[in-house]
């Protein structure tokens, strides 16, 4: 007896001390001074030092093509809508440790601290050269157990405490909280027999934290999360070995387990062979070499330069870029060169990914509540990694740093969060040819070379990477890929010869003891069209068919384009049909081209996968915003998220479906357009035991924006203007 009782307590005192110590190591730092900067480069956010040194103010990515060209982040904002610098964030954290709110509470953490941008107007005015617009710093932060939402004025220090904030949910989880929520079961001494008793040893198992979704009144009231685990035994690939029907409910405030649900225990873990994605796990004689090396050379350099460390020039672009915690990155004040005025036209002056929501389609005990939104629950930008140079992105890119607050305030980097290159797949600009019956001899073609901005963040097993992708023809495209590695249910089935047929496996049997379960995705996107200035309008461009009357001509049908402008919101909520076709463009109706029609662009769909779910259930109530796959809201600066300022264990009251229904005029005014790119993922053994990337994207596109084909002028390549490459001689 009194061995069991050592036993226990010593199981119990291993996982309070790894808790700590674990917790304690995973805390980002910078320095109060910011002499240094420290790169946060892993999930659990271990920093190391690196010397810190001033960039140019212009950077044009043209030397040092073997090196990734870096922007380290700026004592010194340049633009009103630079991300906040070190500095400002140790600013913040000082004028807050005194305010009253802090100073006097603990526990207290900071779950957001990012610029305030200055209102719309004011950066439209604004001028390169004229004094800076005044910094303010948005502030969200939990004290005592409650949420606030702050604004902080870097200049007077000021801070306001803003009385509005949601009626329920709350804010993104910081890193801390995910980090110390998958330690805090080993505290427990029923999780870690449990785990024993699964044929797992505790220096071998890895948890999750897993956003709960919100169920029922049960719930409310305290933020909890769901913690579920995995072996890491002889592979790095964990996620392929799933304890399954262990689920374990925690209280997040307290680290304490509420609930643990073992209901798994005759479901044997999947073996760790094969699991291994790793090129250096991977058998000598069986690695591939199936293409020869290949890269894009630029010896005169890019042709893209960054001005003030955030202004992306190149070709007929300019835009501001910037990286954040929760969209990952946003582009801001994208304007195009008119080739026939030389006048910079305004087009977007904010796009961003709003919001993620990934269902899985499994109903049981363990599967239920997996309802996840990526952003604002556990920030699209926080889970970020540094993108790997001549991988991820290719030679001559240029990379950018992110630079956000800890939960304790303190400033640390995400290094090579973001990067910048021109892209040349061989893809044709513009192309004719005449045929030889005509007696011309013509063939003209024009090659086609993009801009991309791409980040790529890692939400546990999942890997998204985000292109925003400028053309030289005004076209910008908006592309995600999905890659990584799947969730997965453990099972007893090793072939499906065992499976009845009545029996529903919530997904495909990948391996022996493996389903993936199937799921959706879905990435709600914000853009804000300013086509030539911001008063826009929305117009519905039915195609239908017409029938000819009798006699009248020797075709039966033909098709007919149908402009309809939307007046209030509920004109512009868009469910994609196939046979019911439209284009869907935003025009400035005081705008017209020289032959009377009026400037715009258009959204073209793509990644057309609706939600099935009902819409009475919970999780499609909270992700309501996936009801239409494009909105169109009048601008308000404080409707941005898509699910919610705090989504987390929020009811869906506070989301862009519930904004929309206020049905408020949109014709000729400040509107901000909403596209949802969606994936039904039904897995198959090809995704097994890493999945090959798969995309999608939609286009903004000019439509009667400019005069003429933009890009007529170009000149098609020529064999000397291009670089030969010669092999190396042989040893």
């Amino acid at each position: 007896m009194e061995s069991r009782h050592f036993v226990r307590f010593l199981l119990l005192f291993l996982g309070i001390v790894t808790l700590l110590v674990i917790t304690w190591i995973n805390l980002p730092y910078a320095p109060p001074n910011a002499t240094e900067i420290f790169d946060c480069n892993s999930f659990s956010s271990w920093c190391t030092s690196k010397n810190r040194f001033q960039p140019k103010k212009i950077i044009n990515p043209l030397k040092q093509l073997t090196k990734p060209t870096r922007h380290l982040a700026s004592h010194t904002p340049q633009h009103p809508l630079d991300p906040l610098t070190i500095q400002e964030i140790n600013h913040v954290r000082t004028i807050l440790s005194s305010h009253p709110l802090f100073k006097f509470s603990s526990p207290y953490a900071f779950h957001s601290v990012s610029l305030e941008e200055p209102d719309k107007p004011l950066v439209l005015n604004w001028k390169r050269g004229e004094s800076l617009l005044p910094r303010k710093a948005s502030v969200i932060a939990r004290v005592n157990n409650k949420s606030y939402v702050l604004t902080v004025d870097l200049s007077t220090e000021q801070v306001t405490l803003h009385s509005r904030v949601p009626l329920s949910g709350y804010p993104t989880m910081t890193v801390e909280d995910m980090t110390s929520s998958t330690w805090a079961p080993l505290a427990n001494a029923t999780f870690n027999r449990t785990i024993l008793e699964r044929g797992v040893d505790l220096k071998d198992l890895a948890c999750l934290p897993i956003s709960l979704g919100w169920f029922g009144k049960a719930e409310e009231n305290r933020r909890l999360i769901k913690v579920q685990c995995y072996s890491m035994k002889d592979t790095a690939n964990f996620y392929m070995r799933p304890i399954e029907g262990l689920t374990v409910l925690l209280d997040m405030d307290t680290k304490q387990v509420v609930e643990i649900s073992d209901k798994g225990r005759t479901i044997p873990i999947p073996k760790a062979a094969n699991t291994d994605y790793r090129f250096s796990a991977q058998e000598l004689h069986k690695q591939m070499n199936l293409i020869n090396p290949i890269s894009i050379e630029q010896p005169k350099g890019p042709s893209f330069v960054i001005e003030d460390e955030h202004m992306v020039k190149w070709a007929n672009w300019e835009f501001h870029l910037k990286p954040d915690a929760r969209a990952g990155v946003i582009v801001s004040r994208a304007r195009v060169k008119d080739p026939n005025t030389g006048e910079v036209r305004n087009v977007m002056y904010k796009g961003f990914s709003s919001e993620l929501f990934v269902p899985y389609m499994d109903p049981t005990d363990a599967w239920y509540f997996k309802t996840y939104m990526d952003a604002g629950e556990y920030g699209f930008g926080l889970q970020s990694m540094p993108l790997d140079p001549l991988n991820d992105c290719p030679r001559n890119a240029y990379y950018m740093d992110g630079v956000f607050a800890a939960a304790d305030g303190t400033p640390y980097v995400r290094s090579n969060m973001v990067c910048v290159f021109e892209r040349y797949a061989g893809d044709i600009g513009w192309r004719h040819s005449e045929s030889p019956i005509t007696g011309m001899e013509i063939r003209e073609v024009r090659p086609k070379v993009t801009l991309v901005v791409r980040m790529a963040a890692s939400v546990a097993n999942y890997d998204y990477i985000v292109d925003w992708e400028f053309q030289t023809d005004g076209l910008i495209r908006v592309k995600v890929g999905l890659s990584g590695i799947l969730m997965v249910k453990g099972t007893p089935y090793e072939n499906m010869n065992q499976v009845s047929e009545q029996e529903n496996l919530f997904g495909t049997l990948l391996s022996e003891n493996v389903i993936g379960v199937i799921h959706d995705h879905y990435i709600t996107f914000y853009l804000d069209m300013d086509i030539d200035e911001s008063d826009n309008s929305f117009v519905k461009v039915n195609i239908q068919r017409q029938d000819t009357a009798p006699g009248k001509s020797p075709r039966a049908s033909y098709l007919k384009a149908t402009r309809n402008v939307a007046k209030t919101e509920k004109d512009a909520q868009i469910k994609l049909k196939l046979y019911d076709p439209a284009e869907f463009h935003v025009i400035n109706p005081t705008k017209k081209t020289r032959v009377g029609n009026p400037v715009g662009y258009k959204v073209v769909p793509a990644g057309t996968a609706a939600s099935l779910l009902d819409l009475e259930d919970p999780p499609q109530k909270r992700g309501a915003f996936t009801n239409n796959q494009i909105w169109v809201t009048p601008y308000n600066r404080s409707e941005e998220w898509a699910g919610g300022l705090f989504v987390y264990q929020s009811q869906g009251e506070d989301t862009l479906a519930v904004w929309s229904d206020r049905d408020r005029p949109i014709e000729n005014k400040d509107i901000v357009v909403w596209y949802t790119l969606g994936f039904h993922h039904v897995p198959c053994q090809e995704d097994f035991p890493i999945m090959p990337t798969v995309s999608s994207s939609f286009d903004l596109k000019p439509v009667n924006f400019f005069e003429s084909n933009p890009i007529l002028r170009i000149p098609p390549n020529l064999e000397k203007d291009l670089p030969v490459c010669k092999p190396t001689a042989s040893s």
